[in-house]
């Protein structure tokens, strides 16, 4: 475990931009169907992406963490966000459906075995598919650590954050009755799925604002207007997954069964000064994953993006293909 990443490391830059050599639907049953791509090198080392949220969807600038001429590389759509349909439901959509369409693109695509790269809720869902089967995973890659915790909602929708941010915690708490501010994920839950599109966009934009406002230590706390169908699908599967405690057996799950993925060689890179998933979880998670190695980033906060955490990313995925 290094935890003294604020020494000096040579900046390691994105990769230029590169096209899908494939792209397709995939069906998974239950109605639903997931946008799923390769890039890179067909002959390459696998490597499957896990986007945020949930609910958040893949971009292209995902596939730029990855050296095209080594790796191949998977990026898909999780069920209802994205590319993926039907869109914004969270019908047949749980953590445990999420382990079992992962497993399904690697059986589709022919993959022995493939690097797990993941941030925020992707790095939640990258532990519990690794822990699901561990024989399928050659090495993890964690960044921005989310263990589905309810200290971590508490964190974040509990007035922890916005005491950090109090005006865009006020704008976020504002829309809410004070008598239901006790309980914002429930709050939010009743008029995201009321069953009235407007009032539930309203409320999605405010969702995905606040989050959005946090997630880079630039930030001026503006995050701007979300496009109605981004805002609706990434509010209503994030508060969906949060209301039911990720769908898991018990809080402290990912913790309980890392004995069953020890051996799996791991990198966390974790913003110092993350306000979304601060850095007690990273810690915790490394403490117990003796084959983990954790790189701090001091001048970090949450987002794929920030130089220091997008650097480390990058050296992380060289070190892996040496």
């Amino acid at each position: 475990m290094d935890k003294h990443s604020g020494q000096k490391r040579a900046q390691h830059y994105l990769f230029p931009p590169i096209e899908p050599f494939d792209q397709r639907m995939m069906d998974v049953g239950d109605g639903h169907s997931i946008y799923v791509e390769q890039s890179g090198n067909p002959k390459g080392m696998p490597v499957v992406v896990l986007h945020g949220g949930p609910g958040g969807g893949c971009s292209p600038a995902m596939r730029r963490y990855f050296d095209p001429t080594v790796y191949r590389v998977i990026l898909f759509d999780q069920r209802g966000c994205g590319r993926s349909r039907p869109h914004a439901t969270v019908e047949h959509n749980t953590t445990w459906h999420l382990v079992a369409d992962i497993e399904m693109i690697r059986e589709e695509l022919n993959i022995e075995d493939w690097i797990v790269f993941g941030g925020s809720w992707g790095a939640t869902l990258s532990l519990l598919y690794a822990q699901t089967h561990p024989d399928r995973v050659a090495a993890l890659v964690l960044r921005g650590v989310f263990l589905m915790m309810q200290r971590e909602l508490d964190w974040f929708y509990g007035g922890g954050a916005g005491q950090f941010w109090p005006e865009n915690w006020a704008r976020f708490a504002g829309l809410i009755p004070e008598d239901e501010q006790h309980d914002m994920v429930a709050a939010y839950h009743k008029r995201l799925f009321c069953g009235d599109r407007d009032t539930e966009v309203k409320y999605a934009r405010a969702w995905a604002s606040w989050e959005n406002a946090l997630a880079s230590m630039n930030s001026a706390g503006a995050s701007g207007h979300a496009p109605a169908e981004y805002a609706r699908a990434f509010s209503r599967l994030e508060n969906h997954y949060f209301i039911n405690g990720g769908f898991l057996d018990r809080d402290d799950q990912i913790l309980a069964n890392m004995d069953r993925i020890s051996h799996i060689p791991g990198f966390i890179v974790q913003g110092r000064y993350d306000m979304i998933c601060p850095p007690y979880s990273a810690y915790e998670l490394a403490k117990r994953w003796p084959n983990a190695r954790l790189r701090m980033i001091h001048n970090a906060g949450h987002a794929l993006s920030e130089p220091g955490i997008s650097s480390e990313l990058v050296q992380a995925m060289k070190d892996l293909a040496d």
